[in-house]
């Protein structure tokens, strides 16, 4: 059963993977902001992990 941490983790994970396909899409996307985001999309993760 997922806790509303939990589920609150999972929905930022999401919007992270969202801002990062978004990123990836743009003409010229920045490579310094695709890898801050997908860390903090690995925290997350990991942190999910935990519960």
């Amino acid at each position: 059963m997922a806790t509303t941490h939990q589920t609150a983790l999972e929905t930022k994970h999401s919007l992270l993977d969202r801002r990062i396909a978004d990123e990836t899409a743009r003409p010229q996307p920045d490579s310094v902001r695709i890898a801050s985001l997908k860390k903090q999309k690995l925290r997350l993760k990991e942190e999910i992990a935990t519960l």
